[in-house]
């Protein structure tokens, strides 16, 4: 059976808040960044992850180690209050970036296949207007 984690982690960075969901299955490790705006509240975020998980866009997978060690829940909070005030992991970083790089070759594939048909229709409207010119003489 596969075991599915899961952290959404809320912090401040610049003007907006953000969230990031880091979910690890099958020892990989994927991300998805989420820019909130205003500070939201524990029930905002809860109904957005509820209402819009489907629609998030995750990083390609990383590796990640899977740890299976009990801690003690003193322990724990110190940590999530340690990990709150730092923001995102650098595997966390990592997948974000990939994904950002694979987001800039779609944009450019895509901008550089729309140029070539506008080049395209270009100049066959250039040369339907010679045949134009030219007809009959």
């Amino acid at each position: 059976m596969n075991k599915v984690t899961g952290s959404f982690t809320v912090f401040f960075e610049g003007p907006f808040w953000v969230g990031v969901f880091e979910r690890v299955e099958d020892g990989r490790l994927t991300v998805c960044r989420v820019v909130f705006g205003a500070e939201p509240k524990d029930g905002e975020v809860w109904a957005f992850l509820l209402k819009n998980y489907g629609r998030l866009r995750f990083s390609p997978a990383v590796e990640a180690p899977i740890k299976k060690e009990k801690k003690n829940p003193k322990r724990l909070q110190r940590e999530a209050r340690k990990q709150a005030s730092g923001g995102v992991g650098t595997r966390s970083q990592q997948a974000l970036q990939m994904q950002r790089e694979e987001s800039k070759v779609e944009r450019k594939t895509a901008g550089r296949e729309h140029k070539l048909a506008e080049q395209e229709r270009r100049f066959q409207l250039r040369q339907q207007k010679r045949r134009e010119k030219h007809r009959g003489r």
